[in-house]
């Protein structure tokens, strides 16, 4: 290892390989954490390479390495004090980098001391400074725009401090320097070598950053989008739940409520208590369709817990026949026609017929008691037709309470699952029209 370096060959070349070297193995660990995230099978390698380079145990362990390998290079080699110091300052400082990256300006600080010093620069305070200025990049201490010309005046410092002593002293090999020889551009070499390397170090580090900070937001992005996925599923669960609890609950309580208050005026002989007894149970019913109501617009706008659905067995169209028959049990008449060729339909449209039936059942029994309804069912290729028309009193004028609540948004929303589509207003005949269209 040489100590005297012509200047037309500065001691930065010859130790450039070892000095990029050294940036690459820093800088693979990180890149190396970073590539097992985004693999989709880590490979064992990488793994243990990026937990070993996360503990904080990493930082010293290096840092400790290198300062043995300067001290065993300056007692094969030995220098000035003040080489030795820069040198050993140099490695040294590098076990504090992942604490405190601000460091690095120092580890920097001290190799171009030392090499100005010196004049030839130690293989450990290549690494070291090369790991230094990798550090100020990766932990962004600042911007690269400022580090990168930054390193370059204190080259230009370092490169200038060489030639002073080149002119002074003398170096062999090289002939005295005059006046003008001071401005040769070979003697500049050493500036352009060490701004390289510093720019190489610091842009090294900086992209490792970006990635890792690209990585860290893809995955918060892709977090927030978990969150809003499992968000928009619970609503839609709650909003099935009300749909179900509305259909299955709603159609038998107002049942009771009908068959209650019916029996006060069909019942001949009706005692005064039976009488009250009716009546009471009539508005019991009536209580709890209204807290029926405010639970399910807690269930559909998510201010609540839902509770479990039922378990009972999903009714189907071949029910149809004693849903008519409950709903002629008190008072109403009902007819059903089935027009086309009937056909097996899957469980969810079978389901969903059935309940825009109920709830059509459920909406004339209340708005028009005594109405005469009309169920059809119209089977067409790929296409299935529901249709409940009555010969009542009609949707109420605009801007009247009318036909309103959560029975037409449920039948609404079963039709647009399956792909369908629903109508409801005025029928051809006067009175109240449901019409859903379900594709198949």
């Amino acid at each position: 290892m040489t100590r005297t370096v012509p200047p037309d060959r500065p001691a930065t070349t010859p130790a450039a390989t070892a000095l990029v070297d050294a940036a690459t193995a820093t800088a693979t660990a990180d890149a190396a954490a970073d590539d097992a995230d985004d693999l989709p099978s880590e490979r064992p390698l990488r793994r243990r390479l990026r937990h070993w380079t996360a503990e904080p145990a990493y930082a010293w362990l290096t840092a400790a390495a290198l300062t043995l390998f300067a001290v065993v290079e300056l007692a094969v080699v030995p220098g000035s004090a003040v080489t030795a110091f820069g040198v050993l300052v140099c490695t040294a400082s590098l076990a504090l980098r992942a604490t405190r990256p601000a460091v690095g300006f120092l580890t920097v600080g001290a190799a171009l001391l030392s090499f100005a010093t010196d004049g030839n620069m130690a293989y450990a305070t290549i690494a070291g400074s090369l790991i230094g200025c990798y550090t100020l990049g990766r932990h962004r201490v600042q911007h690269p725009a400022v580090l990168v010309p930054a390193g370059a005046l204190a080259a230009l410092a370092v490169n200038l401090v060489h030639i002073d002593r080149w002119a002074r002293d003398g170096s062999p090999g090289l002939p005295a320097l005059q006046g003008t020889d001071r401005f040769s551009l070979g003697l500049y070499a050493e500036t352009l070598v060490l701004t390289v390397m510093i720019l190489g170090a610091v842009s090294t580090g900086d992209a490792v950053r970006a990635r890792e900070e690209t990585r860290h937001a893809r995955a918060a992005a892709q977090s927030r989008l978990l969150a809003m996925e499992r968000r928009q599923a619970a609503q839609a669960e709650r909003a099935a739940i009300a749909r179900e609890l509305h259909d299955m609950i709603a159609h038998s309580v107002s049942v009771i409520a009908v068959r209650a208050e019916s029996a006060t005026y069909t019942t001949p002989n009706l005692s005064p208590p039976a009488r009250d007894a009716f009546q009471e149970i009539a508005g019991t019913a009536r209580s709890s369709m209204a807290e029926l109501r405010r639970l399910l617009g807690v269930l559909r706008t998510g201010d609540g817990t839902a509770t479990a659905p039922l378990t009972a067995p999903q009714p189907s169209l071949a029910g149809l026949d004693d849903l008519l028959d409950q709903h002629r049990a008190v008072g109403g008449a009902a007819e059903l026609r089935v027009t086309g060729e009937r056909a097996a339909l899957p469980a969810s449209w079978e389901l969903s017929a059935y309940r825009i039936v109920q709830e059509a059942l459920t909406n004339a029994r209340r708005h028009a008691p005594g109405a005469h309804t009309v169920v059809e069912l119209h089977y067409g290729p790929g296409l299935l037709t529901v249709r409940a028309t009555d010969d009542g009193p009609g949707p109420a004028p605009s801007g009247g309470s009318g036909r309103q609540g959560h029975g037409l948004v449920g039948m609404a929303e079963r039709a647009a699952l399956l792909g369908g589509g629903l109508t409801t207003g005025r029928g051809p005949a006067g009175g109240f029209l449901v019409e859903a269209e379900l594709p198949w």
